[in-house]
């Protein structure tokens, strides 16, 4: 199976992803602002297409050119990760994911999360200050529940929870023959 996997990064927990994937699956890799600069026949020999992008705030950054473009691939296996900050058993993770596509989009793409981190130093400067801020508000806040006391603590600083494992449900997906799985 012929497989592209599309990737952007900010802090290089998404493009670490990318690549086990790419490796994984034998797949071409190529950053999202080298597929934007291709026209519609590049991806035409490819049997599976692979978005990933990183999450910020519950939204999936810069997927809208994936989605898009996704619609005119329908005959192919089509799937999204995305990697975010919050462990995999965090509840809002589902949350998240059930609203990152619409019904129709379901039906032709798989949506995946992936574990991420968070590298202070790799962020560019009004994401630094937005997270900064975002964990200043959550440590002033009076009535801060146990989750919210936890996940200021847990991204007042950098760190590291990827693993190789949880690209695992994407390859199984890409290699299944039943595309509903």
């Amino acid at each position: 199976m012929k497989t592209l996997i599309i990737y952007t990064s900010q802090t290089g927990f998404t493009k670490r992803y990318a690549e086990w994937i790419a490796e994984r699956m034998s797949a071409d890799l190529l950053d999202l602002k080298e597929a934007r600069k291709k026209k519609d026949e590049f991806f035409e020999p490819y049997d599976a297409i692979v978005y990933g992008g990183w999450v910020m705030a519950g939204n999936p950054v810069k997927s809208k050119w994936f989605l898009d473009k996704a619609s005119a691939w329908k005959n192919k296996r089509l799937a999204v990760f995305c990697v975010g900050g919050s462990p995999d058993d965090n509840p809002d993770v589902e949350v998240f994911l059930s609203k990152m596509l619409t019904d129709e989009q379901r039906k032709y793409i798989k949506a995946f999360y992936c574990q991420g981190g968070f590298n202070y130093e790799k962020m560019n400067g009004p994401s630094r200050l937005a997270m900064k801020m975002f964990v200043g508000s959550l440590k002033k806040k009076k009535d801060a529940t146990e989750a919210e006391k936890t996940m200021a603590e847990m991204i007042s600083s950098s760190y590291d929870i990827s693993d190789i494992k949880y690209i695992e449900p994407i390859v199984e997906y890409l290699i299944s023959r039943n595309p509903e799985n």
